[in-house]
């Protein structure tokens, strides 16, 4: 609905290119938080040499929240270090630069400012031989390459923070979330605590990859819901990335839940499944 709110694109910020071309995505979940995201989102793709996907959404661009700017020192640097001499040598021992030699942390690549004497390279959307960025047309390389990139961007979860529970970690039902559906989610969860009911809470700011604990969180409930401005794409993900057995509460109004809704859902899932 135009300028109404959804949050349906999450498919498509995962699987929307060519072939296989993971990257990481992070969704901020207020307005406050955008600052925040984008940050996260500016550390990883500097980091790790990769396009990092930021998800907002309408209900965040419209509204707004007072918030203290942090202490800039405080904050992660995001300087660039800019290859500036070759690192490698060719068949005759003279110095090269391979562009496509991966650091063996992060197997991010080397970024050579464009226009580096001796540093010259290519740049393209067809398959590269693996170190040197020559055009490949090997099936074996290409294979190689497409692991490369699938690693590279699945060890960023060793260098994001752990999933937290907001609750016991023992209750009957966890809501999860992530995006704008946090303010509703967390009204949700005061009144379903104030009516007695054994609650947890989760919100999820990384969505590719997961928190590296995520799977342990989860297995740890019998009910799991997930409240979502779609047709239940974060559900889809949880289901065949840990085996879950989450429900989906969707909703594709161009509005934001209210925590009544939501109360509503979770009261009847507890229902059903006693």
């Amino acid at each position: 609905l135009p300028t109404k709110t959804e949050a349906s694109d999450l498919m498509m910020a995962l699987y929307g290119r060519h072939g296989e071309s993971p990257m990481p995505v992070v969704a901020a979940n207020s307005p406050s938080d955008c600052f925040s995201a984008v940050i996260e989102a500016s550390r990883l793709a500097l980091k790790y040499r990769t396009p990092v996907m930021l998800l907002t959404d309408g209900y965040l661009a419209t509204g707004s929240e007072p918030w203290q700017l942090p202490d800039v020192s405080s904050l992660p640097d995001l300087s660039v270090d800019f290859t500036t001499r070759p690192n490698g040598t060719d068949a005759q021992g003279d110095p090269i630069f391979l562009p496509y030699l991966r650091d063996a942390d992060t197997l991010a690549r080397p970024w050579a400012v464009p226009g580096t004497a001796g540093l010259e390279h290519r740049l393209g959307g067809l398959e590269k031989e693996n170190g040197s960025g020559n055009v490949s047309y090997d099936p074996n390389n290409h294979e190689l390459m497409t692991q490369l990139r699938e690693a590279k961007v699945n060890g960023i979860a060793n260098d994001i923070p752990q999933a937290t529970i907001d609750g016991t970690g023992t209750a009957d039902i966890l809501l999860v979330g992530w995006g704008s559906t946090l303010g509703s989610i967390t009204s949700a969860v005061q009144i379903l605590r104030d009516q007695g009911i054994s609650v947890d809470q989760l919100h999820l700011n990384h969505l590719h990859p997961f928190a590296s604990n995520l799977g342990d969180l989860l297995h740890g409930y019998s009910r799991i819901l997930v409240p979502e401005l779609n047709r239940g794409q974060l559900v889809k993900l949880l289901r065949a990335e840990f085996l879950v057995d989450a429900t989906t509460l969707s909703k594709m109004e161009g509005l934001p839940f209210t925590g009544a809704e939501i109360v509503d859902a979770a009261t009847a899932l507890l229902e059903v499944t006693r």
